[in-house]
């Protein structure tokens, strides 16, 4: 396992070195985008409209803030990953169509966007649920904010980070995807722990 400090916007070396199991921070921009956010980008890009903000090479943090106006500006008070597995069914094409090379949250993804990954050098990482704080320690300013009208939680929020982590890398760029091996291990031993239940009684 080994720890990487990466800047945006990232290249396809970056992200091939990296493996499941291996922690990395972020500095430069992060994006943020929950479920409405990725329903209007996927729009965008099946219409070849442009999005917002360039992704190409770039970080989307599956998160949503509390964030609270200070000087006509926004301080971020607090920014947890959300589940990340309601964006499955948008994130493939967000990483083929925008280029996106790392997505971060938290409970993992499925075999579609691993596959996206694995064709297009991306990869995908966890940050630790309810540690809102924390992440947002790694804020340095808002850079930018779009699609407020979806809401505060549910906006397009770019974002100037500075060491934003520990992610430890979930599915990387061979599409190799720890949750799938987990759940996959979990099948394999069932039969076993019936065995075991059966013995107890």
């Amino acid at each position: 396992m080994a720890v990487y400090r990466l800047k945006t916007p990232l290249s396809d070396s970056d992200v091939s070195r990296l493996r499941v199991g291996d922690t990395v921070y972020i500095s430069g921009v992060v994006v943020s985008a929950r479920d409405s956010a990725h329903k209007r980008m996927v729009e965008l890009l099946q219409k070849g409209e442009p999005l917002p903000v360039d992704l190409r090479g770039g970080v989307i943090y599956h998160a949503g803030p509390v964030a609270q106006r200070v000087d006509g500006g926004w301080r971020i008070i607090s920014m947890g990953p959300t589940t990340s597995a309601r964006m499955e069914a948008f994130e493939a094409e967000v990483i083929e169509k925008a280029g996106v090379k790392l997505v971060v949250g938290k409970g993992g993804m499925g075999k579609r966007t691993a596959e996206a990954m694995k064709k297009y050098t991306a990869a995908y990482a966890i940050f630790t649920g309810g540690a809102g704080v924390l992440a947002a320690r790694a804020i340095k300013r808002v850079i930018d904010v779009h699609w407020l009208d979806l809401g505060v939680a549910e906006a397009m929020w770019v974002l100037e980070v500075e060491d934003f982590g520990p992610l430890t890398v979930m599915i990387d760029s061979t599409g190799r995807n720890f949750y799938d091996e987990l759940r996959e291990d979990a099948k394999r031993r069932i039969p076993e722990i019936l065995k075991e239940i059966e013995w107890g009684h």
